[in-house]
Formats: C-alpha cells, structure tokens, sequence
C-alpha cells in the first residue's frame, strides 16, 4: 500500500519571481498533491515536518509564525503559541519517550523546549560556537537529534556555526566543533564561499543522526562531506564520501529506525546545483552505493524522509520540486513532482 507524503516548501535565494516558495502539500497514494491550509498562517514557509512515530495522525510542522500541530493527519492546524511574533522554525525534535516534550530550533539561534505540549516553552542557554567570522544571515539551528537510548543527550547543528550537544535534557550545552575546526586545517576541507574564512564549510552544518543500535556515534553532513564521532562529538573523523560518490555536498544524513547499519545520504554538486543523488550504506557508513536507480534529480537533493512504520518506504525531494519515492526497498521507484511553479523543498515527510 503506498503510504503519505507531506512536502514542506520555503523562500530560498536564488528562487524565480514567479515560483511559489510557500507552503505545506500532502500526497495520499495516486489521489495528487493537495495544499494544506486549514490553521495554517497564510503563506506560511514550511521546514520542518515530524509525524509522531507511534501515532501517523499526529504531525508536527515548523513555519515563520513557530510551530504548528496536526491531530487529523494534516486536515487541520492549531499554533503552539511559542512566544515572539516571527519565530522561523528549521527543526523540531520530539522526545522518544515523552510524548509532551519537544525541541523547536529557530533562526536566529535559539532552542525552545517545552514538556507540556507547547502550553508554555522554555528558551534554553545555548552558547554560540567560536571560530567562525559573522555570517551575513541569521544563524538557524538546521537539525535537533536526540540519542534514543539516552535522551537526555541532545545534538543540535547550526547553518553556519557548528555542533553543540546537551547530556542534561537541553538544560545546558557545550560547543563540540573544536575538532570539525581542526579538520578544516586540511586544504581539502576548506571553503569559504560567504565569509572568505576558510574554515567555512566545516561549520556549515547541514544534518545530524544518531542510531539505537550505535550509541555513542553521531553522524554529520554538511557542505564538505559527512563525519563520523564515535564519542558524542568529542572528536571528529572524516567518512570520504568521495570515494564513492562523485558528489560530495551532504544535505541531508538519516539513520534507520529499521535497519541497524543502514544509513541514507542527500549528496549534490552545491547549495544551488542542476544534479543530485540519494546514498545507502548498509555497513553504517563504511561504504555507500546509489540507492536511487539513476533518476534524473536535476537539483540539488535537499531531504530524505523515511516511513516510521515499514523500512521499504523512502522518499527524498529536491530544491526545485522534484520528489521521488520507493514502496519497496528500491526495486521500484515513483516521481511525484509538486505542482508546477512550486519551488524550495525544505522538509519531508512520509508515514
């Protein structure tokens, strides 16, 4: 049975005059893509989508206005209030054992916890990282990870400034990019496209995962590759990724809740690129192979959404409005672009 699909659409620079960089669109089997509106902000960006594992009506959304809550699958939309007028979501986490209790990243730097549901939040003390020039946007926490084993541990990534990680529940947290900085002494690791500092790229943080079946092991990906911590990010490997993939620029990297070693990747030229392409390493992270049959992504790959429920369902979306999906295991493969003139793929989701 082909499964649901929800797609979440913001303004990126770069965009068309004429594309549509708004909005939060759901696929149910063969029936299309339809707009979600109902208590949602009017054109409201959307880059975070998280469907609660354990019950596929509940659904989480990030917009410019905070965070919204679904009960129905996606029919309707309430506000979870958090406070300040604009507050731009790009992650939201949800506490694996406490189902009240979630982490929203915001631009401009900042975390909110809440452990009632989103009846009242919390801004955590975050330390901004060092070694970095100011970049010339607000700083957004791109990704919220939580050890399932262990969930008072909590890994946060920001685009542009690093990795920080909590061992108390987000009550308080440590910079752990000391050592992506020092790995960026390598000429190899170094880009420094907005700022001219070339320790750039290393920072420039694009995903985190962490696995059950690894504990102690966090998995990055950001604009020169994908990195490897085997002790909670006190210390930083390269995978090389160029070893098996001619494109290198890690979007997206997500570990399975199904498969032990499985791990997916979003790999592409660039931020902004005519070519893209979905990874699978199946020894977690040793060795990769394309997982995606050769489709023609012809933008850059920006996010991986896998099904809760069953291991063969994977989707992935691009920058310009392609989706692609499997229902099994990658035998076989669908395109569902979104509907013409939509443009800026943030956030995925299937159940």
């Amino acid at each position: 049975m082909t499964g649901t699909v929800f797609a979440g659409v913001g303004y990126w620079l770069g965009a068309a005059d004429t594309a549509i960089t708004h909005g939060l669109l759901r696929l149910r089997g063969d029936e299309g893509w339809q707009a979600l509106t109902t208590g949602l902000p009017e054109g409201a960006e959307v880059r975070a989508i998280v469907p609660r594992p354990d019950d596929p009506r509940v659904i989480f959304a990030g917009t410019q206005h905070g965070p919204y809550r679904s009960d129905d699958g996606g029919d309707s939309w309430r506000s979870l209030n958090l406070p300040g007028d604009l507050q731009t979501v790009w992650s939201i986490a949800l506490h694996p054992t406490q189902p009240d209790t979630l982490f929203v990243g915001v631009a401009g730097w900042a975390i909110w916890r809440t452990r009632n549901g989103g009846d009242s939040w919390q801004k955590l003390d975050v330390p901004t990282p060092t070694g970095l020039p100011p970049i010339p946007f607000p700083t957004r926490v791109i990704r919220i990870v939580i050890e399932p084993g262990s969930p008072d541990t909590i890994y946060a990534g920001l685009e542009v400034n690093g990795v920080v990680r909590s061992f108390d529940g987000g009550d308080s947290w440590t910079d752990i990019s000391a050592d992506l900085l020092t790995l960026a002494d390598q000429p190899h690791l170094q880009n420094g496209e907005i700022t001219g500092a070339p320790k750039e790229g290393m920072m420039d943080i694009h995903a985190l995962t962490v696995s059950k079946d690894h504990p102690g092991t966090v998995m990055l990906a950001n604009r020169m590759g994908l990195f490897r911590s085997t002790d909670r990010g006190d210390s930083w490997r390269e995978v090389g990724i160029g070893r098996f993939s001619p494109l290198t620029y890690a979007r997206d990297v997500q570990a399975s809740p199904h498969e032990p070693d499985c791990l997916y990747s979003a790999l592409s030229i660039a931020a902004v690129s005519d070519a893209g392409s979905l990874y699978r390493s199946r020894d977690f992270g040793e060795s990769w192979q394309r997982f995606d049959a050769d489709l023609p992504i012809a933008s850059t790959l920006m996010i991986i959404a896998q099904s809760p429920a069953t291991p063969d369902r994977v989707y992935c979306g691009a920058r310009l409005g392609q989706v692609f999906g499997t229902e099994d295991g990658g035998e076989s493969w669908r395109t569902v672009p979104l509907p013409e003139g939509y443009s800026g793929i943030y956030a995925l989701a299937c159940v």
